[in-house]
């Protein structure tokens, strides 16, 4: 190697150990953030005293939202883990919150929507997120722009990853 080439070299390892600094800090902060989600979603239900469904099943409501979807369809769009849709959609069926049926289309789906039950606590989510936006940027210091550079950032990491899974990469 030059000596030319040395400072290059490792200015390149520098930027390597910045970059996976960064990267397992970002793994770190998606994690926690989506736990610290369920956990306000948690206090959320216990301030409204709903006590029949916990904060996994509530997000699972707001995610159906106002569509009729198959478990595949909520799975692939939520991201939840097959047996985790599976078992909180039976246990959401059985306490009211969803109706499902089987398609008509596809014999072998089952379409899920939101029961009044259901929309109610959809509805409290949103309020819920409505809140949050009303003091976002005030109190959060978190403003649009940031969302937006946050979104896209996030968005390209999970391209990556389904590249990583899809093509085996």
């Amino acid at each position: 190697m030059t000596a030319l080439a040395r400072p290059q070299a490792a200015a390149a390892i520098d930027g390597a150990r910045e970059q996976a600094k960064f990267y397992l800090e970002t793994l770190n902060l998606v994690e926690r953030l989506h736990r610290q989600l369920l956990d306000v979603i948690k206090d959320e239900l216990d301030r409204r005293d709903e006590r029949e469904i916990n904060s996994v099943q509530a997000l699972l409501l707001f995610n159906v939202g106002d569509q009729e979807l198959t478990a595949g369809e909520l799975r692939t769009r939520g991201h939840y883990l097959g047996s985790n849709v599976s078992y909180n959609l039976k246990k959401l069926v059985d306490l009211g919150y969803i109706h499902h049926e089987r398609s008509e289309v596809d014999r072998r789906s089952v379409l899920v929507r939101l029961t009044p039950k259901g929309e109610a606590v959809r509805d409290m989510l949103r309020e819920l997120f409505g809140r949050h936006l009303g003091s976002l940027e005030a109190v959060g210091n978190v403003a649009t722009g940031d969302l937006d550079s946050l979104n896209a950032s996030l968005r390209r990491i999970e391209r990556f990853w389904i590249d990583q899974v899809r093509f085996r990469l």
